[in-house]
């Protein structure tokens, strides 16, 4: 048996606005709209994960869910400039990873990362 995919599902009152917020942020691409549910994803490859923890690192709450990107600078301007809540500051941490948390339009922190 093996995992061939791990689908974050977040909750949202508006599923529309909530995949606009980060189909706009990440430059992602709607794949499926069923009205109730919108799935996006990004082209290539990626390896299944899955992250269980106590807290979301160097004291800060555990965030809803996890995207790596490529250039997080530019994803953090996007988000500022459009006025989102950031809710953990650009930051690099101790264990390598460049990083900022921002609160989606249904209450859901997302933690926007690269590794350094």
């Amino acid at each position: 048996m093996g995992v061939l995919r791990i689908v974050a599902n977040l909750l949202a009152p508006d599923p529309g606005a909530v995949a606009a917020f980060y189909r706009d942020l990440l430059d992602l691409d709607v794949v499926m709209d069923h009205g109730w549910i919108v799935t996006l994803a990004a082209g290539g490859n990626m390896v299944p994960q899955l992250s269980i923890g106590s807290e979301g690192g160097a004291g800060a709450p555990m965030p809803d869910i996890s995207i790596e990107v490529d250039d997080v600078d530019t994803v953090f301007a996007r988000a500022v400039h459009r006025g989102h809540e950031i809710t953990y500051p650009l930051t690099d941490e101790d264990w390598g990873v460049r990083r900022f948390f921002v609160r989606d339009p249904s209450g859901n922190v997302a933690n926007i990362l690269m590794h350094l």
